[in-house]
């Protein structure tokens, strides 16, 4: 007997749904399952389509202390434009292997995304941090300012973007930026200068920021893209900042910078001084700050199932 009526949500449902949902608190449930041995997390499964028409690349997760398990397929087609990138995610119940809800991604994975960094920078950035930059101004960019917004008292938050073409202004008033705070600098140097906390948030799977020209030990955080070996800092930068990452089982097998590294240099996986699970546990040494520290995200399929359970879970609340 095959289920009706599972919700399917679109992209429009989804953006209305998520000023609803606290996603950095979805996180930090998932990796404490995640720590408990109450979740699994399988590596990432990236499929080439033939002819160089691009990939797809397959998020699993299970979470049992929900009793659910999911997938994220997310396409990245070639056209004779621009790419064509897609994701949707399956949920599905572990008590009858029945279908709960399939739903457009592509704003979930930008928030999931956004609030795992976030949870890192509460977790890892110096108690006393007071500057926060941004590299990059696109929706990913926007959604990890709004993350972050409250974790600190920030005195000056500044971005910079190859694009050059936000203004202070729209990026403030789109994340409730009180008046004067935000600077959009000139240059990726002058925007990192003195900086606490440097978000990486753009697409490039080239290096965008020299790690050896920061004036002091700041917190990096690292998103990159899924191009091939893509990474936003030097892979031989790795060896001189105390590094962290997602979970540490699965993200250097896949995060550009690591697998380099790892290949051309002397550092190594076991250097990974903790990982999400560690560090919402309290069972990961904090960073002292006498170097760098780096934060690298790649992004996991119980992340999707996180955020698209908590979509589901405010579904089932309006319809009671």
């Amino acid at each position: 007997m095959h289920p009706t009526g599972i919700p399917v949500i679109t992209a429009e449902q989804t953006a209305d749904i998520l000023r609803h949902i606290d996603v950095r608190e979805a996180m930090r449930r998932v990796f404490t399952s995640l720590a408990h041995g109450q979740a699994v997390q399988p590596a990432q499964k990236v499929v080439l389509l033939p002819d160089c028409r691009g990939d797809f690349i397959n998020y699993f997760g299970v979470d049992m202390s929900r009793q659910l398990l999911g997938a994220k397929i997310s396409p990245y087609l070639v056209t004779e434009q621009k790419p064509v990138i897609t994701a949707w995610t399956l949920l599905m119940s572990t008590a009858d292997g029945m279908p709960l809800m399939l739903c457009d991604a592509s704003l979930l994975t930008t928030e999931r995304t956004a609030a795992t960094t976030a949870l890192a920078v509460e977790l890892l950035a110096p108690a006393e941090a007071q500057i926060l930059t941004i590299i990059g101004t696109g929706p990913v960019a926007r959604a990890h300012l709004r993350h972050v917004l409250t974790l600190r008292n920030w005195k000056e938050i500044r971005v910079w973007s190859r694009s050059g073409l936000q203004t202070a202004e729209s990026i403030s008033s789109e994340a409730g930026i009180p008046e004067g705070l935000l600077k959009v600098c000139g240059s990726a140097e002058e925007a990192a200068k003195d900086t606490d906390v440097l978000m990486l948030c753009t697409s490039s799977a080239t290096p965008v920021i020299d790690v050896k020209r920061l004036t002091r030990p700041c917190l990096i955080t690292s998103i990159s893209t899924n191009a091939p070996g893509a990474h936003e800092v030097s892979p031989q930068a790795l060896l001189e900042m105390d590094v962290y990452c997602d979970y540490r089982q699965t993200t250097p097998a896949h995060a550009g910078e690591m697998v380099i590294a790892a290949r051309e240099t002397s550092w190594t996986a076991e250097s990974i001084r903790g990982d999400l699970p560690e560090l919402v546990t309290g069972n990961a040494v904090k960073p002292f700050y006498k170097r760098h520290v780096f934060f690298r995200s790649l992004g996991l399929g119980l992340e999707d199932v996180a955020i698209a359970d908590s979509v589901l879970s405010f579904l089932r609340k309006q319809d009671k």
